[in-house]
């Protein structure tokens, strides 16, 4: 057993790998990986490479249910000032995360937004928005 499937019950819904150096990587929250077409992706690798992008000011990804998939990437995003949200920049958006990131990480859904939810210390609360997609797809 290697020392992160060692330290998984110390970690509770944390996730954590070892690299073949025998370094632990955290990687977040283990209900927060994404599973999309059997790939984990963690959400906070998608999430900067949005953040990269001139337009956005915050973003948030979880899983959307999707019929084929089983699940994709769905970020949403809060628009830096000056920006108007439309299907060209989302496709943009979704192109420049691609081209830093796997073909199966990058986002397939992107809705933009106002705010995000989050906790009174500033965290994104990606269970919200989990919850709104399961919804939306009466889930």
């Amino acid at each position: 057993m290697g020392r992160a499937a060692a330290i998984a019950p110390l970690l509770g819904p944390d996730a954590a790998t070892e690299d073949e150096d025998g370094y632990i990587w955290y990687a977040g929250r283990a209900d927060d990986v994404i599973i999309a077409a059997g790939y984990r992706i963690g959400p906070f690798e998608v999430e900067s490479a949005c953040l990269e992008h001139d337009a956005a000011r915050e973003a948030a990804a979880v899983a959307s249910p999707d019929e084929v998939r089983g699940n994709v990437v769905k970020a949403f995003i809060v628009l830096t000032e000056g920006q108007e949200p439309s299907e060209e920049l989302a496709e943009d958006i979704k192109a420049f995360v691609r081209g830093r990131l796997s073909a199966y990480a990058y986002p397939r859904r992107i809705e933009f937004v106002t705010d995000l939810p989050k906790t009174l210390t500033g965290k994104i609360r990606r269970i919200e928005l989990r919850e709104k997609e399961c919804e939306r797809d009466g889930l």
